[in-house]
């Protein structure tokens, strides 16, 4: 699978003028929505002249402006798409393997792409904004995502206190954020057909001082502009519905770094679980 355009953006920055990092930053402020009027508008709500638009196209790797422009419409297709729409685009492209085969490709395809383009740096970052006691950690996810977010609080909350999940209804964050303080951190799931409510809580949660962290797909949902830190793993799969194996091989990863940081706390916790697990007879023991 190629990198977005943003990842093109974001691997050639550094390397980029001052005028291209400009338009840079413009394009990257509402992406991919900001690359699509005329290269005229492009450059004006950038400040930059047209040439610094065609310049930076072509650093990216294109002829010009047009093919950058066909590139984000077709990033942006890909984002909207329904899960209709999808299979049907798939169905028309897709090899005649069996099922298994195709799947277990596209997985391993978004696993490697995903990994390849996660920070090692910010990764332990997060583990450690997780592993702070300190912290108040709040999860929340979408329609789909939901599963995701609940699978992270339920291990979170063994390891240590202070974790709370948090439904996407309005009616549920509110009171989320009346406790929310600064520095705490808000952990969100959110992949293509970005929910509005999702935006508008990490968007408050920014603004009471918590330390966002977004797991979010290739397309990178608009939760980006208010997340510390974002990691997009790649979704796309031989289905009418994304694929959640790289989100969730991350968030496993997570998981056991967070534990590796704090385990005697955790083991500690872990043993007075399982002393609650026995007397209530959750579980059956054969021994």
């Amino acid at each position: 699978m190629s990198d977005t355009v943003l990842d093109q953006i974001r691997a050639i920055f550094d390397d980029l003028t001052r005028a291209e990092r400009q338009l840079a930053n413009s394009i990257m402020e509402n992406y991919p929505l900001s690359g699509m009027g005329s290269i005229t508008r492009v450059a004006e709500a950038a400040e930059v002249s047209t040439p610094t638009v065609v310049r930076m196209a072509q650093k990216l790797g294109y002829s010009g402006f047009p093919e950058f422009q066909t590139a984000l419409r077709t990033e942006l297709e890909a984002r909207m798409s329904d899960p209709i729409t999808k299979h049907d685009r798939w169905s028309e492209t897709v090899p005649q393997e069996h099922i298994l085969n195709r799947m277990a490709d596209a997985v391993l395809g978004n696993i490697r792409q995903t990994l390849a383009h996660i920070d090692p740096e910010q990764f332990d970052t997060v583990a450690t904004l997780l592993a702070d006691s300190k912290r108040q950690i709040f999860i929340t996810g979408g329609r789909i995502t939901h599963a995701l977010s609940t699978y992270l609080e339920l291990h979170l909350q063994v390891i240590r206190k202070g974790v709370v999940h948090v439904t996407s209804k309005s009616n549920a964050w509110s009171h989320a954020l009346l406790d929310m303080e600064p520095g705490d951190v808000l952990v969100i799931y959110d992949v293509r057909r970005y929910e509005n409510s999702v935006l508008q809580f990490a968007r408050m949660a920014e603004e009471r001082g918590a330390r966002v962290i977004l797991f979010t797909d290739q397309w990178q949902s608009p939760v980006q502009a208010h997340a510390a830190h974002t990691f997009g793993c790649r979704i796309e799969a031989p289905s009418a519905w994304d694929s959640a194996t790289a989100t969730l091989l991350l968030t496993e990863t997570l998981i056991a770094a967070v534990q590796e940081q704090s385990w005697d706390a955790t083991r500690a916790r872990m043993s007075d679980l399982e002393a609650i697990f026995d007397r209530t007879k959750i579980f059956r023991k054969f021994t």
